[in-house]
């Protein structure tokens, strides 16, 4: 995937939450190649030994990272949490989120667009964790977004894609923007559907995390990537409401009785 300007190595991006350890996350990171890590300020304590270590753990990944706003419920405390990722992380890019629904953690769409203006009018690269919504989706572009994060499901429901006919067609509507499916993702089976439905990368979090072999299901949902771009791009069938024999029937023997 191509996200303002840069090619990512892969289209997994991986969250660092939730891990048991620091070496399990290193092993997931290892095992599952991505293209980019997520991290969240609140893990970063500035002037603290354990944030300091965690810092240059995912600097030893090399890859890029994608801070983001997780926790803010409006549009000041989102700002000031990108604007602080900025200074800390060193990178202009910010996953933003903004919550108005505690519990389903569903995105504040009006804020969310406000707080998107402000971000792209101070030089960020703004990933917005968005609804499936094609209003919204148009409003986060006018507001200078140049990818979008439409979620599966709620954040760690591990549901899939609850809502293919909006995916569907928010994919339809909008096919030159890089999308990411954000959220809900639960098993390598829901990242093939993702990318069958011509979406550009997916991110992880709480199902690599909280698997049972977290680095295995980081290589599974690495792998899981690879298939559901090739079944894409091979064209597979459309659907149909009746059966069509596989056999033909030109030139078949026939029997007398």
């Amino acid at each position: 995937m191509r996200a303002y300007g840069i090619d990512l190595s892969s289209p997994l991006m991986l969250g660092t939450a939730l891990y048991d350890s620091p070496a399990i996350l290193a092993d997931s990171v290892r095992r599952g190649r991505p293209g980019a890590v997520t991290v969240s300020l609140r893990r970063e304590s500035a002037g603290l030994q354990a944030g300091q270590a965690f810092w240059e753990l995912v600097r030893g990944f090399d890859v890029p990272v994608l801070p983001n706003t997780a926790g803010c419920h409006t549009v000041r405390e989102a700002v000031t949490t990108a604007q602080m990722a900025r200074e800390v992380f060193e990178t202009d890019w910010i996953k933003l989120e903004v919550i108005g629904q505690g519990d389903l953690l569903q995105p504040d769409v009006f804020a969310l667009v406000e707080a998107a203006r402000i971000l792209n009018e101070e030089g960020f690269k703004v990933f917005p964790y968005m609804t499936e919504d094609l209003v919204v989706a148009e409003r986060l572009l006018r507001a200078g977004c140049e990818v979008l994060m439409p979620w599966g499901a709620p954040i760690g429901s591990g549901r899939g894609l609850n809502n293919l006919f909006g995916l569907r067609a928010l994919r339809a509507h909008f096919p030159e923007v890089p999308m990411v499916i954000d959220a809900g993702i639960g098993r390598p089976s829901h990242a093939v559907t993702a990318f069958e439905l011509g979406f550009d990368a997916i991110l992880i979090n709480t199902a690599v995390a909280k698997a049972g072999d977290p680095a295995a299901m980081a290589e599974a949902f690495r792998l899981a990537c690879d298939v559901g771009q090739l079944a894409k791009t091979a064209d597979p069938m459309d659907e149909r409401d009746m059966a069509v024999p596989s056999t033909p029937t030109l030139g078949k023997a026939s029997f007398a009785s």
